[in-house]
């Protein structure tokens, strides 16, 4: 169902913050860097917010708390058993994968901070340490790591992973506790092999699948939240092997929309469609030709939902090669958004995913 059937939306976490001219739904896209340490976040330049920030006027306040903490994605648990990013503003430090880790521990530093309804995915007392090379991330927990119930197995190795790889010298993560290498997961056996990264899912829905040998994965966004406080979700769906075009499966996936049982929504009305393939050029920007039926279905104008258009982007930037997503409608590009503002430019990936106060 779609949101805007439900319900007009001004939410604080994913209507205000997003800028769509060009420049990307929350800012400039790309994974943190962290080789060398980082001590504030970075744009696809490499040209540091704390930078940016001596070329406009700021109080001195506002100065201390960009030089003093840096946005970091933390996925987190939602109150309905996904694992979600929330971006948090940590305090700067040279050793920012490890703290993100930190933050991932149960009655830690991060409680204060947790969002509504979330809570933290690893252990209490759980203490780690991160070494990455060769972008893989070899992560020690203590003992206290295999203190958890069987049903988190599958979160903990999931938020662990998709934490780490949000940023450009961690594409997979190896465990280990207590100095020993895990193949699995130490309560349920979940399998690690050789390591864990975002190919492996999250969220994983295999609803109605019958031979899982015979498909592959991909990622989409959905909704979570409720009114005026609502956050992207990413989920792994399975599709056919036979499927050629993973970002048209990715588009059927959004039309498609979530499981009736996850509680997630979608802002794609059923009768979307794709006029012709999607084309994508050296940039890697992919151009979509929708039929009419993207438009919102609130409004007589030729508008497109910032919720569809964000998880859009989110979706298909999610696969490799893709930096920009640009729509046209019956082969017009002569769009805007729910605000009035132009989307003739291609839209990139946001730097941090769920950025607001909640």
């Amino acid at each position: 169902m779609s949101i805007n059937k439900k319900t007009t939306i001004v939410s604080a976490v994913l209507v205000s913050s997003v800028l769509l001219s060009g420049c990307g739904l929350f800012g400039p896209g790309g994974k943190e860097k962290i080789d060398p340490p980082q001590t504030v976040s970075y744009t696809e330049d490499e040209k540091s917010v704390n930078e940016e920030s001596t070329e406009t006027e700021t109080t001195g306040q506002e100065e201390a708390e960009v030089t003093d903490t840096v946005q970091t994605e933390l996925y987190l648990v939602s109150k309905d058993g996904l694992v979600v990013p929330q971006t948090l503003a940590l305090p700067k430090t040279e050793s920012v994968a490890k703290q993100a880790l930190e933050y991932l521990v149960k009655d830690g530093p991060v409680t204060g901070m947790l969002p509504n309804d979330f809570e933290a995915v690893l252990p209490a007392d759980t203490t780690l340490s991160v070494d990455i090379k060769d972008k893989v991330a070899m992560v020690n927990f203590s003992k206290e790591f295999k203190d958890y119930q069987a049903e988190e197995e599958m979160r903990i190795l999931q938020s662990v992973t998709w934490t780490l790889t949000q940023f450009d010298s961690v594409d997979k993560v190896k465990f280990q506790m207590n100095g020993h290498d895990l193949k699995e997961m130490p309560v349920k056996g979940s399998p690690i092999g050789e390591g864990y990264s975002r190919a492996n899912g999250i969220n994983l829905d295999t609803t109605d699948v019958v031979d899982i040998l015979n498909t592959k994965p991909v990622t989409v966004y959905y909704i979570g939240g409720n009114e005026d406080d609502y956050y992207y979700v990413p989920v792994t769906k399975r599709v056919s092997n036979k499927e050629s075009n993973n970002l048209q499966a990715a588009v059927n996936e959004l039309v498609k929309g979530p499981s009736y049982d996850t509680n997630l929504d979608s802002d794609f009305l059923a009768d979307v469609r794709l006029l012709e393939d999607p084309k994508v050029d050296e940039n890697g920007k992919v151009t979509l030709n929708f039929n009419e039926a993207i438009y919102s279905s609130s409004s007589e104008e030729k508008i497109i939902s910032k919720h569809l258009l964000n998880a859009l982007v989110l979706s298909l930037t999610e696969q490799k090669g893709i930096e920009s997503v640009a729509i046209t409608v019956v082969g017009k590009a002569e769009l805007v958004d729910e605000t009035g503002r132009n989307l003739s430019e291609p839209v990139t990936r946001p730097e941090k995913v769920n950025t607001g106060s909640f």
